[in-house]
This record gives C-alpha cells, sequence and structure tokens, in this order.
C-alpha cells in the first residue's frame, strides 16, 4: 500500500496539468476583470464621493450567481483604499459574507465579526445584544473616519434575522460623532428589498445596480483569460473552452460555473494521468457539480424548509417497497407536524407548507403535480428528485443541521 501511494504523490508532483490553478478559484481577482467595465465605472462613481471625505450613497447591487458582483465591488474597494492611503485619508471597507455558517445567522453574530474586523473581540455568546450595539459603536466612533460596510448575500442574513438589523444600521450615523457609514448590500435575489418593510426601505436611501448575466462568448473570453494562467501550454484546447461556456451561459451566464467546471475538469484529467483535457471530462465535471450544488442548497436553506424536506424523504424511505413511491400534501403535512412535535419545533399552517413545498419544487429536490380529487378539492402528488446516490448525504445534512 504504501508504494501505491507513492506513485499517487509521485505522479501528483510530476504530471500536474496546471500551471496555476488558484485563478481559476472564486478568491482570486484578475488584474482586469473582462465584460464589467461599465459596472465598475458606476460603482466607482457612487463611491468616489470617500475621497473628499464624504458619505457615499448606500448601494445595492443584484444579479445571479457569478456575474461579477462581488468581484467588481472588491475591486473598486482596493482601488480606492490605495487612492485613499496615497491621499492620507481615513476609509475602511470591511467585507462580511451573510452565507457562512455561524456568522450571519443572529444579529449578535454579525456584530461580533464586524467587531473582530475592527480589530476588537467580544466573547462569542453571552452578552445582551443591545451591549453588542453599544460596543459596536464605540469601536466605530473611537475616531473620524467613514467606513463602508460591504455585505455580501445580504437577503441570506435578512431571511435569519429580519430587517431590524438593517434599520438599525442605517440609522446609525444619528448616533455617531466623530465617524461615518455606508452600506454596500449584494444579492441574488432582485426582489430582495421589494420584500421588507417600507420603513426600512425608506431609511436607505440607496442607489442600485443590476449585474445581467454573461453570454456564451463574454464567459468564453473569460475563460481563455484564465486558461491562459492557470494551465500548461497546449492542455485545453477550445473545443473545451467552448464546451465549458455553453454549460455555464445554460445556467444563468454563470462564470464561477464556468471556472469551477474547467478546474474540476483538470483536476479529473490529471487523476487520470491524461495529458490534456478532453470535452468527456467537462461533462463528468458537470455532474460533480450538480450533486455538490444540491448539498449547497440543502444546507442554506431555512429549518422550516430543512422540516418540510426530511420529512418527504422520510415518506420515501417508509414506501421504498413500492414500485412507484408518492404521496400528497397532507401525508407531509401530518409527519411534519410529528416531527416538531417531538422536537419542540414552531408548527406552520398547512398553507404555508404547501407554499415550501413549491419552492422544494422549483429548487428541483421534488415533482410536485397538482392534482384534482373532485369534490375534494386539488392536492399535490409528490416525488422525491434528488439522486439516488446523493439522499443519504442529504438526510445526514438535515440530521445535523436539525438536531435530529
Amino acid at each position: 500500500m504504501g508504494v501505491e501511494l507513492s506513485e499517487i504523490f509521485n505522479d501528483a508532483l510530476n504530471n500536474s496539468l496546471f500551471k496555476n490553478k488558484s485563478v481559476l478559484q472564486v478568491k482570486h481577482t484578475p488584474d482586469l476583470i473582462l465584460h464589467r467595465e461599465e459596472e465598475i465605472k458606476g460603482i466607482a462613481g457612487i463611491l468616489a464621493p470617500v475621497l473628499r471625505e464624504e458619505r457615499p450613497s448606500n448601494l445595492f447591487i443584484y444579479g445571479k450567481t457569478g456575474t461579477g458582483k462581488t468581484l467588481s465591488v472588491q475591486y473598486v474597494c482596493k482601488e480606492l483604499n490605495k487612492k485613499s492611503d496615497e491621499l492620507g485619508i481615513n476609509v475602511g471597507f470591511e467585507y462580511l459574507n451573510c452565507k457562512l455558517k455561524k456568522v450571519a445567522d443572529t444579529e449578535y453574530r454579525i456584530l461580533a465579526a464586524l467587531i473582530t474586523q475592527l480589530g476588537k473581540t467580544i466573547p462569542s455568546t453571552g452578552l445582551p445584544t443591545d451591549q453588542v450595539w453599544a460596543k459596536f459603536i464605540e469601536i466605530v466612533d473611537s475616531k473620524k473616519q467613514l467606513i463602508v460596510f460591504v455585505f455580501d448575500e445580504i437577503d441570506q442574513a435578512i431571511k435569519k434575522i429580519s430587517d431590524n438589523f438593517l434599520y438599525s444600521l442605517t440609522r446609525l450615523n444619528q448616533e455617531l460623532i466623530q465617524s461615518q457609514i455606508s452600506i454596500i448590500g449584494i444579492s441574488n435575489d432582485v426582489t430582495f428589498l421589494e420584500n421588507i418593510d417600507p420603513r426600512v426601505r425608506s431609511s436607505l436611501g440607496e442607489e442600485e445596480f443590476v449585474f445581467r448575466p454573461y453570454n456564451a462568448n463574454q464567459l468564453k473570453n473569460i475563460l481563455e483569460s484564465r486558461c491562459n494562467l492557470a494551465f500548461k501550454k497546449g492542455i485545453v484546447s477550445e473545443g473545451v473552452i467552448s464546451k465549458c461556456a455553453a454549460y455555464a451561459a445554460r445556467e444563468h451566464g454563470d462564470a464561477r460555473r464556468a471556472l469551477d467546471l474547467l478546474r474540476i475538469a483538470g483536476e479529473l484529467s490529471e487523476r487520470e494521468g491524461a495529458t490534456k483535457i478532453s470535452e468527456e471530462c467537462i461533462d463528468l465535471a458537470n455532474n460533480k457539480i450538480e450533486r455538490d450544488k444540491i448539498l449547497d442548497i440543502v444546507e442554506g436553506e431555512p429549518k422550516q424548509f430543512q422540516l418540510i424536506l426530511y420529512s418527504i424523504i422520510k415518506l420515501t424511505e417508509k414506501m421504498k417497497s413500492e414500485k412507484d413511491p408518492k404521496f400528497y400534501t397532507g401525508d407531509i403535512y401530518n409527519y411534519y407536524r410529528q416531527l416538531c412535535e417531538e422536537n419542540r419545533a414552531d408548527l406552520l399552517t398547512q398553507r404555508r407548507i404547501s407554499d415550501i413545498i413549491a419552492e422544494i419544487d422549483m429548487l428541483g429536490l421534488v415533482n410536485a403535480k397538482v392534482i384534482s380529487k373532485g369534490r375534494h378539492g386539488r392536492t399535490r402528488e409528490i416525488k422525491l428528485s434528488i439522486p439516488s446516490n446523493l439522499i443519504s448525504k442529504v438526510e445526514t445534512m438535515l440530521k445535523d443541521s436539525l438536531c435530529i
């Protein structure tokens, strides 16, 4: 066994197809961001008043995953930081990803994360929230400065903790004496602000940008520019790049997906001892990403969504001896209600359960077909659509998340 592993390790050292794999990863910021010139200029124009020590407008940026939102904001913030250092102006940009587990699931944790980024610490739990707010205000207002807080996937935080946090943040400038703050919110949900309290929205006074999806030609340009840096010469053909771009264009013009496809295809090819990336490897990489995407979706959803999906999985297990296992909204509600009672969870109405089942259906995790029961009205006939090889992983993830 030791000899076999030694061969694998030596192959990994000597036969890499990659020159610099990091340029295909999300955290990489390229020197030139292709096909987002206008958006970058627009963001820069809104934030430029910081160089006159004036507070810029709050800014909200929308667009599908992988359309360059975060990349563009971080690029502008980095350039403004350079310019403010040249001018000797005290400007700070603090970035927080609201989708990170155990960071943005409570108001306390968001404030604790921001306080840490500002160079101070508080206990991870235990203080009253109003004391945490007081500490946060004290740190922000400790000197003359302007801070722009960037909240990536801000809709995820508001979904978990309500929009009161956003309201408190927007009103903070009224309490600050030496400093000022602005907010940049980044969201995949274009309707995000339409669903928050009108009182909160009016306090934002925001500017908005919508990032449109990349088309196949733009994705191809992006991939070509990264390939030259990521792979050794002759590893990636034009056909492979075109196929990656076509897959990603089909998925809402997602550049992140295109780069992931190429990186995973390279890793799979490397493990097989291939000297080039084949188009077949792109198909294999796509299948792997689809599997991972399902797990990401399930992990990021609220508790009630997870309880209902868990109920559907357990009902499917109960009926696995049947040739065509299917059940109805009422069956799910009955199992879900029992689950809530056993785990002391809040119980939603059957109407709300029906809405969540529709959401699960829209995400492709179940197939929910509306059928008529004559004078008894209509109901949904439900079938689980998660691939069989993933069901046990999803069930384990739900058990851990729900502490069942």
